[in-house]
């Protein structure tokens, strides 16, 4: 279930709108220029699938976004827990390098979540925007905007990644602290299923 909580950018303690109705959260991310669908889920993909037979089981999806809006290359990102022992680690540095506000000059950030979830925080037009996504959400960000992503404490996803660079993702961090004075990941996702879609 996608879920969409907006604030004014000077009042994080006060949501002005939480919503998990896909046709206002559709809506209310058209009104700012981005994509949003909810895709058809692969059910009897297995857990730990690699990038290839992620990209087979979601193959005609895939095949119709490049057409339509001329990607050149398409991937798979995929961190869950394990027992490997630099795993918090790696999560700490995973999450941190996207957690900071930043733009994209050259390229549209663009997701298809597979498994797991994630938040896209959007800050656009005084408001923050933040969008939890989860299996079957596509998020396409256009470039430009500013925004962030939180992946929790303990990262658990796969995504499709489409880019239109061939470079792939290169943020232009703003300096700003804003993502450290709003709900991140692990609030929002411990109480995100109290609201009826």
């Amino acid at each position: 279930m996608t879920l969409l909580t907006t604030w004014i950018d000077s009042e994080p303690q006060k949501a002005v709108l939480r919503t998990a109705d896909p046709s206002e959260i559709s809506a209310a991310l058209s009104a700012i220029g981005v994509r949003y669908e909810q895709w058809p889920v692969t059910e009897d993909l297995p857990a730990g699938a690699d990038g290839s037979t992620v990209l087979a089981a979601y193959g005609a999806e895939v095949d119709k976004l490049v057409a339509e809006e001329g990607f050149t290359t398409v991937d798979v990102v995929s961190l869950h827990p394990s027992d490997a022992p630099d795993w918090p680690d790696t999560a700490k540095a995973a999450r941190e390098r996207f957690l900071r506000e930043h733009t994209h000059d050259d390229d549209d950030e663009v997701r298809f979540f597979v498994s797991g979830a994630g938040i896209f925080y959007l800050h656009v037009n005084g408001e923050v925007h933040a969008v939890y996504c989860e299996k079957g959400d596509l998020l396409g960000v256009p470039r430009g905007t500013t925004h962030w992503f939180d992946m929790g404490t303990v990262p658990s996803f796969t995504a499709i990644r489409f880019f239109h660079e061939e470079d792939g993702w290169i943020g232009n961090f703003t300096g700003s602290d804003i993502a450290g004075r709003f709900p991140d990941f692990d609030e929002i996702h411990a109480g995100y299923k109290g609201v009826a879609p």
